[in-house]
């Protein structure tokens, strides 16, 4: 049986570039190669499309883009040819392929502007598509959305660079310190600060405006947090629920590649209403949202039992310290059946 191609890209114009690389690296590693033939297209931080077709290992440590191994790539806009093209030696060849899987963090590969591109072109996406994408990273909107299907959300202030100060600390001094400062479209916890105080405000706002254009400012939910890994196009599997237990500080980007001070405990220590309340709404979020494929739906519970939708991750880390494949992989799967599952769930659309 011919093998299907499906194209796998890694790096990224994003600030969590070397995280895809470690994410890609795993996923390559465990591709279902009987099944599917990996087409691999590598993305600098200066956003350079390549073909590349050297050893995975170069990878993780950044030195695949050479020009022994690499030439520069495209997705063709044609509906009817599914491919990329190739520039190679002053002439141009095509390889069809059958779907795309982006192994892309945060801003331009999260957000929906990989996907519309794919979309564009007629061909399937591994996970969320533009719409779904672009509404997850946008956190306000997600809010909205999630407050729409009953689930609880922390208060919060929307800020645009226009904004007074007067106005501002009026409004947080009605939810109360400490709060989160965190842009309003960025992954991984980047610009975010937790603020314990007035004097801490404004600089944690300069901080997140350096990220994105709009800034939230969130009640802190006193507590602890939740992650639910869910698959599926209609009907809908989880894994075994993760809780995230901190010494000190937030699950900042640090935390969530390198686990220094937490503790991440699968399953999470939760009775079965309180499990099956969080499984719920984590559904229900990745439905509003339009989500397909896979998703990790992150919400806090807290200490009244409450709750309360944080983000939802439409590419979650495959790193070796990710959640989302350590949540199914406590369930029974293998890495590779992850990938696997993900990719049918693609092609089925």
């Amino acid at each position: 049986m011919e093998r299907k191609r499906i194209a796998v890209l890694f790096g990224g114009c994003s600030s969590e570039y070397e995280v895809s690389l470690q994410s890609a690296y795993n996923v390559l590693n465990s591709f279902p190669g009987d099944k599917y033939e990996p087409v691999m297209i590598g993305i600098t931080k200066t956003g350079d499309w390549y073909y590349f077709a050297g050893d995975i290992k170069k990878i993780p440590d950044d030195t695949w883009c050479s020009e022994s191994d690499c030439c520069p790539a495209a997705v063709s806009p044609n509906r009817s040819e599914h491919s990329i093209i190739l520039f190679r030696n002053d002439k141009t060849e095509k390889i069809r392929i059958d779907a795309a899987f982006p192994v892309l963090h945060g801003k331009n590969g999260e957000d929906g502007t990989v996907q519309g591109v794919f979309e564009l072109a007629g061909i399937p996406v591994v996970g969320c598509g533009l719409i779904a994408s672009a509404l997850c990273m946008d956190k306000y909107t997600a809010h909205m959305l999630a407050d729409t299907v009953g689930v609880k959300t922390p208060r919060s202030v929307l800020l645009r660079k226009n904004f007074t100060e007067q106005a501002l600390y009026s409004e947080i001094s009605e939810i109360g310190y400490p709060v989160f400062v965190k842009p309003v479209k960025a992954g991984s916890s980047f610009g975010v600060t937790k603020v314990l105080g007035e004097s801490e405000l404004l600089d944690a706002v300069e901080n997140a405006f350096e990220y994105d254009d709009t800034v939230l400012v969130e009640e802190n939910i006193t507590g602890f947090e939740v992650s639910c890994a869910v698959m599926g196009n209609d009907a809908l599997e989880t894994g075994s629920l993760c809780e995230i237990e901190l010494s000190d500080g937030f699950f900042d980007f640090t935390e969530k590649y390198t686990h220094k001070s937490t503790k991440v405990h699968i399953p999470a220590r939760v009775d079965k209403e309180t499990s099956e309340k969080i499984t719920e709404d984590a559904k229900k979020l990745y439905k509003i949202l339009g989500c397909k494929g896979f998703a990790r739906v992150d919400l806090f519970v807290s200490e009244s039992g409450e709750i309360v939708f944080n983000e939802v991750n439409t590419i979650p880390g495959f790193t070796a310290n990710s959640l989302y494949p350590g949540m199914f992989i406590h369930k029974g799967f293998t890495y590779g059946q992850i990938i696997e599952r993900i990719i049918e769930l693609a092609l089925e659309e």
